[in-house]
């Protein structure tokens, strides 16, 4: 009976005897290891993890606290650019307008801008190709904003319609219901696609070109196209309004050189089959020194192609 123990477990129904040998003993004790050793290994491993977890927990404060105060200061920015941008567009209306209030004098006091042109200087338009004739007629506006439209007032001195009194009208007026489609006039890029105060002209539209050339479109319902977007020759980029200083629906329409107005009218009589109109008009324009850096542009890639014919044959044989 050595090797036996006996286990009495008393309860109000008696005693009861359980004899238990020593090899379950020691099963017994192994398991009661076993299980303590488990409970401090998982007591341990959850100590760790809590620790590894608070570590967590502290470094995503941290980075929650430095992603905060990159917003911050990246609002910061953002308020400052909006800001310098904001005061670029006032000083680049301020000299839009002191360059048009320069020519509104030059006008007044019967001083006209001297041409730039002289007898050499004067396109001979016999001597572009039709493609040239295209190029430059997609790069410079030409033809009308709008189908089956009227001029109502031209460029030049007028009896302002709402302010009553004489001003410069630096553009065309073109007669035309609300949601009419207005098309771009050259290929370009939208620098303005916005209200645009100061001019008066409510929603507007400005249209950057080669060559120094940009076209405005002012009183529009409805604008079309963002700034930075890249437009082409008849593409549709807004519906006329009568917003801003307007009496009544219509667009306005400008042409600018160098950021000084020009009469628009030769510009909307400018076409394929009436190609020298705005030549022998415009003379404050060196067209000559224009047309041949159009020539230059159309003869680039064909030279380039002429020099590739070669040695596309070479590879073919």
């Amino acid at each position: 009976m050595r090797d036996r123990y006996t286990v009495t477990i008393t309860d109000y129904r008696g005693a009861r005897h359980f004899n238990l040998s020593q090899l379950m003993r020691r099963m017994l004790g192994a398991v009661g290891t076993v299980v303590t050793l488990g409970f401090v290994v998982g007591a341990f491993a959850i100590y760790m993890l809590s620790s590894k977890v608070a570590a967590l927990n502290s470094d995503l404060k941290t980075l929650e606290d430095y992603q905060s105060h990159i917003k911050e200061q990246n609002m910061q920015l953002l308020r400052k650019q909006k800001s310098l941008l904001h005061a670029v567009e006032e000083k680049a209306d301020a000299l839009t307008r002191m360059s048009d209030e320069l020519g509104d004098l030059e006008i007044l006091i019967g001083l006209k801008p001297q041409a730039s042109n002289t007898i050499s200087d004067r396109l001979d338009t016999a001597t572009l190709t039709a493609q040239q004739k295209r190029l430059m007629l997609e790069s410079i506006p030409s033809g009308l904003p709008l189908k089956n439209t009227r001029l109502t007032s031209g460029y030049g001195m007028r009896v302002h319609p709402v302010l009553n009194r004489k001003a410069m009208h630096g553009g065309l007026d073109m007669s035309a219901r609300v949601g009419t489609p207005v098309y771009a006039t050259a290929n370009g890029v939208v620098e303005w696609a916005a209200p645009h105060k100061s001019s008066g002209l409510g929603n507007m539209i400005k249209l950057n070109h080669n060559y120094g050339f940009s076209s405005t479109f002012g009183h529009l319902d409805k604008i079309l196209v963002n700034v930075g977007d890249y437009v082409q020759r008849g593409d549709l980029i807004g519906h006329t309004g009568n917003t801003g200083m307007s009496s009544a629906p219509h667009l306005h329409y400008e042409i600018r050189y160098l950021h000084r107005r020009l009469d628009p009218k030769p510009f909307t009589d400018w076409s394929f089959e009436n190609y020298d109109v705005l030549f022998e008009r415009e003379e404050n324009i060196k067209w000559d020194s224009l047309a041949e850096s159009v020539r230059k542009a159309v003869i680039s890639p064909e030279r380039l192609l002429l020099q590739a014919e070669p040695k596309l044959s070479a590879i073919s044989n």
